[in-house]
């Protein structure tokens, strides 16, 4: 990790420890603004501080296998031990590249989710199903709430179409990149030969309008 981007995880754990202590204090929690004010600000740092804590942790780990390595006994056991650390400590570094990026203006927003079966017929249909039950059970898991706006069920199960509003804090900025074109190659059950099909769907995912 370049040495800046250290310091400046650094100061973003301090950052946080100033935030805990200030929403401790008397005067946070008479003044409501200010109170959700710093609840916003916390939620934003900790998931970056604790991927940073992480990342930390893994490089403690790698060093003391290296330690470990020294005994010849322990050798083996040691070297996969490093390379499951080196590995942790790269996803650990793109997640936090990620994290780092600019803020999108939307990313706190909910979300207009909209899931259209494309080519394929009824199987492609149900593959719209299966693509909106798969993002009903991840936000169920974020204890986030579901309102469907519209569907379109198929003549054999599924959708058409389904057009559902997503309410959470930061679903914008975790499904964004769901946008676009999904495909998948499978034996449907619609499917009498056993033949494998590729259907598609296309995913919307929009910002909720604010009401300002």
């Amino acid at each position: 990790m370049k040495p800046n981007i250290a310091a400046r995880l650094d100061r973003l754990g301090e950052r946080l420890h100033e935030v805990d202590q200030l929403l401790s204090t008397e005067e946070a929690t008479r003044d409501m603004a200010v109170f959700c004010q710093l609840g916003r600000e916390r939620a934003e740092l900790e998931p970056v501080v604790t991927l940073y804590q992480a990342y930390r942790r893994a490089e403690t780990d790698i060093k003391t296998a290296r330690e470990m390595a020294q005994d010849p006994e322990m050798l083996e056991f040691a070297e996969a031990e490093i390379e499951q650390g080196q590995q942790r400590l790269a996803e650990l570094d793109r997640e936090l590249e990620l994290q780092l990026l600019p803020k999108d203006s939307n990313d706190e927003r909910n979300v207009i989710l909209e899931v259209r079966a494309g080519t394929g017929g009824d199987e492609a249909a149900l593959f719209a199903g299966d693509l909106f039950r798969m993002y009903l059970r991840f936000a169920e898991r974020r204890r986030w709430q579901v309102e469907i706006i519209s569907e379109s069920p198929g003549e054999m199960g599924g959708y058409k179409e389904v057009i559902a509003r997503i309410i959470g804090q930061g679903a914008y900025s975790v499904l964004k990149f769901e946008s676009g074109a999904h495909r998948v190659q499978r034996v449907p059950a619609t499917e009498t030969q056993g033949r494998i099909h590729t259907s598609a769907c296309t995913v919307a995912i929009l910002p909720e309008r604010s009401e300002e």
